[in-house]
């Protein structure tokens, strides 16, 4: 497959009112992000339904030359090294990843963490630290269990071990949103949402020196998201085929239906917090596909709207003295 980067620059009539924002698309070759802006990796935008081109739910928030990791999905660890060697960019190592956070415990969004947190744990400068709802704490317990027998092997015999507490997590959970923190001029703000039964679940808002960026984690539709998504530069949000949800059963388009976010549901969100650019992600497609979801949201939202696939990486190239906000998106090879 061929090395070079695919962009898609979209630009965003900055000054415009909600009612007349126009969108202009064109494509470009271009060669990497700005590393010196806060840019997005979509790591892994797949579901708990298996799928050979998708790797489990997973975002990489990049700034000032270190990276956040929102959930850690099957091939985490992967898609990681993936981007690092497609970027050069260093934080993107996975053993430089030092603060994960989980909206859920559903496995799709879990299962990745133990293949990440053991990657060279030998090697790494500090410990991982793990933050999540409710149970995160005894996710990590059981993790250091896991790995256990790797760590008698490698600390009793003559490898070079740099600290031998460095698999340890140091984790911390929380039994509501409302929470937030702040790591290396990135605050990360936690909102609870409704996730079927689950409580709690959280969606996570971002904010660094030039961008804000939104991740909605497993919703329904949520009057917080779209309240707190008001003018985020990027929404990344989940999203439920209509075309396929009209396919299952009764007992499966309730649940789904209560568990997630319809596509026009998520295009009223949209129109009334006029993201400069709404992510599609996490789709469920079921027997459709999904480019349905795109085409779904963009019948109802006129706004600037992209499908993400694994790889993806996402930037808004905000400018006061610029009379366009431009977001460029960049494909890198799998």
């Amino acid at each position: 497959m061929s090395k070079r980067i695919y962009f898609l620059l979209i630009l965003l009539c900055a000054g415009c009112s909600a009612g007349t924002l126009k969108t202009i698309d064109s494509t470009l070759f271009l060669s990497s992000v700005d590393e010196k802006k806060t840019f997005v990796v979509m790591l892994g935008t797949g579901t708990p339904v298996p799928d050979r081109g998708r790797a489990g739910p997973s975002i990489a928030i990049v700034h000032g030359g270190k990276a956040i990791v929102f959930d850690a999905g099957s091939g985490v660890n992967q898609r990681l090294i993936e981007a690092w060697k497609s970027t050069g960019i260093s934080a993107l190592n996975p053993k430089n990843i030092e603060h994960i956070f989980l909206t859920h415990l559903h496995s799709d969004h879990t299962t990745g963490l133990p293949a990440l947190a053991a990657h060279y744990w030998w090697r790494r400068d500090k410990q991982l630290h793990l933050y999540g709802p409710t149970g995160t704490v005894a996710l990590a317990n059981g993790y250091e269990q896991f790995i256990a027998g790797d760590v008698a092997l490698r600390t009793s015999g003559n490898q070079p071990v740099k600290d031998p507490n460095s698999y340890k997590i140091i984790s911390k959970e929380y039994q509501t949103g409302g929470w937030q923190t702040s790591i290396n001029g990135i605050t990360i703000q936690a909102l609870n949402v409704p996730h079927g039964d689950i409580e709690p679940a959280f969606g996570y808002k971002i904010t660094t020196p030039d961008s804000t960026i939104l991740i909605s984690g497993d919703t329904s539709a949520s009057t917080t998201i779209a309240t707190q998504a008001a003018g985020v530069d990027i929404l990344i949000h989940e999203v439920v085929t209509e075309a396929g949800l009209d396919q299952l059963d009764t007992f499966w388009k309730k649940y789904h239906s209560s568990s997630h976010t319809l596509s026009s549901e998520l295009a009223g969100i949209a129109q009334k917090s006029q993201p400069r650019i709404l992510v599609l992600n996490h789709v469920l497609y079921y027997q459709a596909s999904a480019a349905n979801a795109l085409e779904e949201v963009k019948s109802a939202y006129s706004g600037a709207v992209i499908l993400a696939e694994d790889l993806m990486m996402i930037q808004s190239l905000r400018s006061v003295s610029s009379k366009h906000a431009k977001t460029a998106v960049q494909q890198l090879p799998k």
